[in-house]
């Protein structure tokens, strides 16, 4: 509920109390005694769907300008028998609460903060995300989503689009751009100076392999629901005049992390394998554009005078089609990588099938681990060598496997656009003494190896023994 409070002019009073006797509404009314052209002051108590259409009313039937300010509150309880009957006729039928045009647009001015904060929050969460992508720590992740200031200037963007407010539409898409290369040249500051000064020796396919850097260098559908989400929820949070904050998190989810990893590609001098992140980054960026531009003016957010909601909705619906169409062919990329990605499982549960088909025929023999590594190419990041760890019983030769995992391997169909097909990836086969307690496959010893443990009871040696030729297809490498 709101509290309004609206300055009477001179001879308009009779004019605005009928208005408000009209619609059953209480007020109470005081005398303007600062010798202006005003002469007293209502308060009124509303629902927070009737604040809009009640001033609106006020200014066609009174005349009451914006030289009459008009203040509205937060109301937290309003004890009147008949303010439930008016909140009773408001809500009822009603989708859900929306506060009124002039609100809005004032709630989106304040999350579209200054300049000199904005800047100075953005490249902070920028180098606190990167700092923890490379540290693989999620909690640190967080921590940058929560101070990043991004939902305000896409919110001031859709908001300053359906109300025709050029001022905060273009305040908007400043902030949003600023701060989009901003975060960026910070993430590659950062990441630069601990590369090159040492203090994170570690080389591309090193930081690569970090899990929180390498789940976000090829993201897929799912990955754009996160924004498209984080847009709605932005959008229902501030026309309802409910809390925006934790939303924001939630929309800095959708950027600040892959826009982080752009940075560390680039100051690793791989920028080649962070086009996936560049991709998600934009379409996130327009997404959260369009969901929010499209709820506002779903809810029916128009200018203030008549003849210029026309004009505004055109151009609403313009930019609509316009985000819709680009975001479409950004996506038909996350949804490449999505196919591609459902490949590359594919052929990793096949290839490990073989490859336990293969063991299967030799009972002293047992596998440790299976890896498929991928190559960094987006969005058909396309398996490149395979490598299996084989246990043996010590003081025994193994038998030579790789030429015949790899025959198994390129027999593996790659789907109808092999992106994951078997032929031309190599095969890699390392053995690995391991002494069991009972001879078993699944001894005790094994057991502990294949969970990635090392047992007292064990002992190693991978030596390459020889190397296949090189006319095998794929290749297979013996160690």
């Amino acid at each position: 509920m709101r509290l309004v409070q609206v300055m009477i002019p001179a001879g308009k009073r009779e004019a605005v109390l009928s208005v408000l006797d009209e619609n059953g509404i209480d007020y109470a009314l005081s005398d303007e005694t600062s010798g202006r052209r005003y002469t007293g002051v209502v308060s009124f108590p509303l629902p927070t769907n009737a604040v809009e259409p009640i001033l609106d009313q006020l200014r066609e039937e009174t005349g009451i300008d914006r030289d009459a300010y008009t203040v509205v509150l937060d109301a937290e309880t309003v004890v009147s028998e008949r303010y439930d009957q008016l909140e009773k006729e408001w809500t009822e039928g009603a989708e859900g609460e929306r506060i009124a045009r002039d609100e809005l647009v004032t709630r989106a001015a304040d999350l579209a903060p200054d300049w000199v904060p904005f800047l100075v929050m953005t490249a902070v969460s920028a180098v606190v995300a990167t700092a923890g992508l490379l540290l693989d720590s999620p909690a640190v992740v967080v921590g940058s989503m929560v101070i990043a200031p991004l939902i305000g200037p896409a919110m001031a963007t859709s908001v300053g689009s359906v109300v025709d407010d050029r001022e905060l539409f273009v305040r908007g898409i400043k902030l949003q751009a600023a701060g989009a290369l901003l975060a960026v040249a910070s993430a590659v500051a950062f990441a630069g100076l601990l590369r090159f000064g040492n203090i994170v020796p570690m080389g591309v396919n090193e930081v690569f392999a970090i899990g929180e850097v390498r789940e976000r260098l090829s993201p897929g559908v799912p990955s754009l629901v996160v924004a498209l989400a984080a847009g709605i929820a932005g959008a229902l949070s501030l026309s309802s005049g409910v809390s925006s904050a934790l939303v924001g998190v939630m929309i800095a989810a959708a950027l600040v992390p892959p826009t982080a990893v752009v940075g560390i590609g680039i100051a690793w001098g791989r920028p080649s394998a962070v086009v996936g992140s560049a991709v998600l980054v934009a379409v996130n960026f327009l997404s959260i554009n369009l969901v929010a531009l499209a709820v506002f003016w779903y809810q029916g957010y128009q200018p203030e005078q008549w003849f210029d909601v026309g004009e505004a909705r055109k151009d609403t619906a313009k930019r609509i089609g316009a985000l819709a169409v680009t975001v479409l062919i950004l996506s038909t990329v996350l949804a490449g990588a999505t196919y591609a990605s459902t490949q590359r499982a594919a052929f990793a549960d096949d290839a490990r099938a073989e490859t336990e088909s293969l063991l299967a025929g030799e009972p002293s023999l047992s596998l440790i681990t299976f890896e498929v590594e991928h190559g960094a190419a987006f969005p058909f990041r396309s398996p490149e060598r395979v490598v299996v760890t084989v246990g043996y019983p010590p003081g025994e030769q193994p038998p030579a496997l790789a030429e015949r995992l790899a025959d198994r391997i390129d027999s593996i169909d790659g789907g109808p656009f092999g992106l994951s097909n078997g032929e031309n990836v190599a095969v890699a086969v390392r053995y690995t003494a391991v002494e069991t307690a009972g001879g078993a496959g699944d001894a005790p010893a094994t057991q502990a190896l294949r969970e990635g443990g090392m047992s007292g009871s064990q002992s190693t040696a991978a030596t390459i023994v020889s190397s296949t030729p090189s006319t095998f297809s794929p290749s297979a490498t013996l160690m």
